[in-house]
């Protein structure tokens, strides 16, 4: 039910796999956007030990009058496989873009996660949608 929207982005040449972008509202919870940004810098490691927080490209900006505050980093994605599991996804060369958009009624969350190639390929669509959001009621 977190889940509003969930779509597969074709891969690149020569990637084994889609990426994906997901939007998440959790009814106005969730978490700040600093909780987000730290859980999302922990489903990246990167191959030299450096954190990825270090390397990490993170920007806020006014979209149509909403705070969006973004993030970009590549590494291995060890996110959970499933919320709550002890199982990790081990996939290196992975690239992680995400957003978080305040609103009025509460933070909805942006992800696009998959092979490097394959995110940068949908690099212009993801600012072209990022530049879509609006809040009405």
């Amino acid at each position: 039910m977190m889940r509003i929207g969930e779509f597969v982005l074709p891969r690149a040449d020569n990637d084994a796999e889609d990426a994906s972008l997901v939007i998440y509202f959790f009814g106005g919870t969730g978490g700040s956007v600093q909780a987000n940004l730290d859980r999302w810098l922990g489903q990246l490691t990167q191959p030299d030990g450096r954190r990825t927080k270090d390397v990490a490209k993170m920007s806020s900006r006014l979209i149509n009058g909403l705070s969006v505050t973004s993030f970009d980093a590549t590494g291995t994605y060890v996110a959970e496989v499933t919320p709550g599991s002890p199982e990790r996804f081990n996939k290196p060369g992975f690239r992680m873009r995400a957003a978080v958009v305040q609103t009025p009624d509460g933070p909805y969350f942006i992800k696009v996660v998959g092979p490097t190639r394959t995110v940068t390929r949908w690099d212009r669509d993801f600012e072209t949608f990022l530049q879509t959001v609006r809040y009405t009621k």
